[in-house]
């Protein structure tokens, strides 16, 4: 009798800890749709976002477009982001400096990734790496440009469903 409550109670630890190691393997994969009710955006977006791709900067000095690289907006996987710019007269802006923030302003926290620009392209165009969104629901992201002296600010409206 002592074996056969020894050999249950070991089954029992070991399925126990194969089933923690799982969790935690795949927790990146399927953590957010499950740990919080918040994170399958059930909280709606506000209405009347500007989720367009391209628009004119906060003060009209610049139009600017973003695309991500894989084609869409990949939950809880890195990816890289083309950001153009150009003048409000369309010449493409070459050696701009630009700050990368965002975040979600629902839940009150920043994006979960530093993101920059590691490469000014030409033409205007500039790579940002780093770009990752680990939940559902409303994003900002926002965009800070300084070309020939002058700066302003761009905010991206995002809603990943």
């Amino acid at each position: 009798m002592e074996k056969q409550q020894l050999k249950v109670i070991l089954t029992a630890v070991i399925t126990t800890i194969i089933v923690i190691v799982g969790l935690i393997v795949l927790m990146p994969f399927i953590g957010p749709r499950f740990l919080h009710p918040m994170m399958m955006g059930d909280q709606p977006a506000p209405s009347g976002l500007d989720t367009s791709t391209e628009r004119t900067s906060d003060a009209g000095m610049f139009m600017v477009s973003w695309s991500s690289d894989s084609g869409e907006l990949p939950l809880n996987q890195i990816h890289t982001w083309t950001l153009h710019v150009e003048t409000a007269d369309g010449q493409p802006v070459e050696g701009a400096t630009i700050l990368v923030d965002g975040g979600m302003p629902q839940h009150g926290h920043g994006l979960p990734t530093n993101p920059q620009v590691t490469a000014d392209l030409g033409n205007g165009d500039y790579r940002v790496e780093g770009m990752r969104f680990q939940m559902l629901g409303f994003w900002e992201v926002r965009f800070t440009i300084t070309a020939n002296g002058q700066s302003d600010s761009i905010t991206f409206d995002l809603v990943l469903e």
